[in-house]
């Protein structure tokens, strides 16, 4: 008899019996680990479908990719030395279910530049303690501002930075190493 077919033999053997116990114990084990695996699937099938992340990217014209950088949540900001009062200002953006992005908010170290530069109709409030500019007020809302993307000039006068909750600024100034200074901001799917 070749080995394992047939019946065990020998000392302590119990003859037909045992096969079946060990096989109904390894087919246990085997449809138990085959539901886990199952189960594991499909949690990481719901987690990934139609799930997939996005990013902010910024891109040169020609789609050269100058920084990419992962979002947590839904918000990202640009910030940026406005050329005519010299200061830090910033637009704030919310991230739509369709991959288009609003402005939501504008903030700036200087009443002036939301009142007068941007010409909103609300009164500029002060900031919460921990933001990073003195003001903040809601873009008009009679001139919604949304975008599939965002052309902007990286110029070292304007000093245009990315910032992106949970991630270090991105100072896009700084990256773009041509002659011409703009570039594209987007949202991709990572």
């Amino acid at each position: 008899m070749l080995p394992g077919a047939g019946d065990p033999s020998g000392p302590g053997s119990t003859g037909a019996s045992r096969p079946r116990i060990v096989s109904r114990r390894l087919l246990v084990v085997l449809i138990g680990v085959l539901a886990v695996l199952a189960v594991a699937g499909g949690v990481v099938a719901v987690a990934t479908a139609g799930g997939e992340e996005q990013a902010v990217t910024v891109r040169t014209p020609d789609g050269g990719l100058i920084a990419q950088v992962p979002l947590d949540g839904d918000t990202f900001a640009v910030g940026y030395r406005n050329s005519i009062y010299t200061t830090l200002a910033e637009e704030r953006y919310r991230v739509l279910a369709d991959g288009r992005f609003e402005l939501v908010e504008i903030a700036a170290e200087q009443v002036a530049v939301l009142e007068e530069y941007y010409a909103v109709p609300g009164a500029p409030q002060p900031a919460p303690p921990e933001d990073r500019l003195d003001f903040v007020v809601e873009p008009d809302p009679g001139r919604p501002a949304v975008f599939e993307e965002l052309n902007i000039a990286a110029t070292d006068l304007g000093e245009r930075t990315l910032y992106v909750p949970g991630s270090e600024p991105v100072p896009i100034w700084e990256l773009v190493v041509t002659d011409d200074p703009s570039v594209i901001l987007d949202i991709e799917e990572n």
